[in-house]
């Protein structure tokens, strides 16, 4: 599967418009990693807990929209995007979404 942030593929023709797929995953903060992360906020530097935990959602997010997008018989997603909100505190869903297309 074939995912670019553009909205073509070089060198490759997209014979089929297949649709919007998504993929989110919802996570929360680990309270053994937050007492980590809060101590490395005295010291200061890249708090890596938490950079491993958005990392492993971004990837389940994308994994979740290649899903989709096999399902509905695409072999490429074109336009792709990450996105993050909050939806309490402690937690944060990440979304990856693009279309899916029929390219050869």
């Amino acid at each position: 599967m074939m995912i670019v942030t553009t909205d073509f593929l070089p060198g490759k023709e997209v014979r089929e418009l297949i649709g919007f797929v998504k993929g989110s995953t919802v996570q929360s903060k680990h309270i053994g990693k937050d007492l980590m992360a809060g101590l490395k906020t005295i010291v200061g530097g890249e708090i890596k807990e938490y950079t491993d935990m958005l990392d492993e959602a971004r990837q389940k997010a994308i994994e979740r929209m290649m899903e989709e997008a096999e399902n509905l018989g695409a072999n490429a997603i074109i336009g792709m995007r990450l996105q993050s909100s909050s939806v309490m505190q402690g937690a944060s869903e990440i979304i990856a979404y693009g279309t899916a297309v029929w390219v050869e």
